[in-house]
């Protein structure tokens, strides 16, 4: 069950097709895993909220093979293994969620109401897994019928609202309301429905069997109080669940795309035999684009995150951005941003007050010129806050582009700072969280930078090949079916 999804497996039908509603990363992660457990034999069934304006707008004008295909997958119901979640509350929506809150939580409703009083039932399934807080109420009830429940939390963000809500817009949560979690001990039902609120993030915990996040160490991070934005009760619900042993963390993976043997949209191709060249290439090329100075031995930082300083950090990087292009001017150091986000006019701002224009491109974000700045790029920055996983620090060793970054929540788990005599790690962590960490993580980079070529293609060529081994879709997906079938407590699939 899940809110987003950038694409289904083929084996799904024709219709499956069309079906892409992304938001951030979930979708992503959504996609792989369902393809991934489909292709090893799993009997996958996804529920889904029927976008059909977002749907709609993927073929464009052909909007009536849309309708067509629907009309005659329907009949087939007892075949489907997409099961579309109906309601009037997305049918319009051109977007997965809304600035307005009311009608994310009005989706959230309605998709629930669906999987509660209609593809449940129909599916019968042996387990479920539900994602983030617009599922959170579906572990409560699956508890009460009896039926095993993992929960991930993605990210941390919630919505709460009454009971009494809740059954206006169709679900009956009166025969599994103790399965939820009140912003205050509840006590009677009656006492509860119209003054206690749900917290959907919160009750996803506390009613499943199960609970992971994506990354082991945010789960610690969670649960020992080091971050002072999570709330009380989840971090409470998280120490439980860890406490009973029935919590953990499946690290999410990049999408098989990310291959820069593979991927379309570089300016020239490359692996880890002969990524030396063609790196310097993909870097002029990109360098034209964006109209900086054209020198391919110039090093190149990448900003590829959103632009928020109340996670990914970037106002570190607007504290020391003209001193440390200041500082590198003779080595021709440039920094590309293919990003958006409230912050992105501080460094529009700080870029043309300095006349740095020919040193740093900032550049909404886009796919494709995403995809370029890894091929082109010497390292990137993620000097993140706080990371619940993170896939930009796995995709970018892939491309050959060492991350610079916070060690923290995920980045911990998957970026070692790079042990030259030992031929161990594949990036520069910084631990404490400001502009100085970040500017000292920056000359580490540097001092690796001006090492001898030959130093250099050997340490990139093995976190290169060692990255495409280890940040996988399989073994990420071999992770749940373990975890399934210890829900379960018997094989999911025969051989896998």
């Amino acid at each position: 069950m899940t809110p987003e999804v950038t694409y289904l497996p083929q084996g799904m039908g024709n219709i499956a097709n069309y079906f892409s509603a992304k938001a951030g990363g979930l979708a992503d992660v959504s996609a792989s895993l369902i393809s991934k457990l489909f292709s090893l034999g799993a009997d996958v069934h996804v529920a889904l909220p029927d976008y059909r304006g977002i749907f709609n707008s993927n073929i464009g004008p052909l909007g009536e093979i849309y309708e067509r295909e629907l009309a005659t997958y329907r009949k087939y119901l007892p075949e489907e293994r997409l099961h579309l979640a109906e309601d009037r509350a997305f049918y319009y929506v051109h977007s997965v969620y809304s600035n307005v809150p009311a009608e994310n939580l009005k989706i959230s409703l309605a998709f629930q109401r669906e999987i509660i009083n209609n593809i449940m039932m129909r599916v019968k399934p042996d387990l479920v897994h539900c994602n983030d807080w617009m599922t959170g109420l579906i572990p409560g009830y699956s508890r009460r019928i009896h039926i095993p429940c993992l929960f991930t939390i993605h990210n941390i963000h919630t919505v709460k609202t009454l009971l009494s809500v809740i059954e206006d817009r169709g679900i009956d949560a009166a025969g599994f309301w103790q399965n939820l979690y009140y912003e205050h001990m509840a006590g009677t039902y009656e006492e509860t429905r119209d003054s206690n609120l749900v917290d959907f993030l919160v009750s996803g915990v506390f009613g499943a069997h199960f609970v992971n996040t994506v990354s082991p160490t945010f789960l610690q991070e969670i649960v020992s109080g080091k971050h002072d934005f999570i709330s009380p009760p989840l971090r409470q619900e998280l120490a439980n669940k860890v406490s009973a042993g029935v919590a953990g963390g499946i690290l999410n993976a990049p999408d098989p795309s990310y291959d820069p043997a593979t991927d379309p949209g570089l300016y020239k191709k490359y692996t880890a035999d002969d990524f030396f060249e063609k790196k310097r290439e993909n870097k002029a090329a990109l360098q034209k684009r964006f109209g900086l100075l054209e020198d391919p031995d110039a090093p190149v930082f990448f900003w590829p995150s959103r632009l928020d300083p109340v996670q990914k950090g970037c106002q570190l990087l607007a504290d020391i951005l003209y001193h440390v292009v200041s500082k590198y001017w003779k080595d021709g150091l440039q920094v590309v941003f293919v990003s958006g986000g409230v912050f992105k006019q501080h460094f529009d701002a700080i870029v043309s007050y300095h006349g740095l224009e020919r040193r740093v491109a900032v550049h909404d974000f886009n796919e494709s010129l995403s995809r370029k700045a890894y091929a082109a790029s010497d390292f990137i920055l993620m000097p993140s806050s706080f990371e619940p996983c993170g896939l930009t620090q796995m995709i970018a060793p892939r491309y050959g582009s060492l991350p610079v970054a916070h060690d923290t929540g995920g980045i911990h788990d998957t970026v070692e700072h790079l042990n030259l005599e030992q031929h161990t790690g594949n990036g520069f962590l910084f631990e404490v969280f400001d502009a100085n960490g970040l500017f000292w993580a920056i000359d580490q980079a540097m001092a690796f930078y001006r090492m001898a070529p030959e130093i250099k293609r050997v340490q990139i060529a093995r976190i290169m090949a060692e990255s495409a081994g280890r940040f996988n879709h399989e073994i990420t997906a071999r992770q749940y079916i373990d975890l399934y079938e210890k829900m379960l407590e018997r094989p999911l699939i025969s051989t896998y």
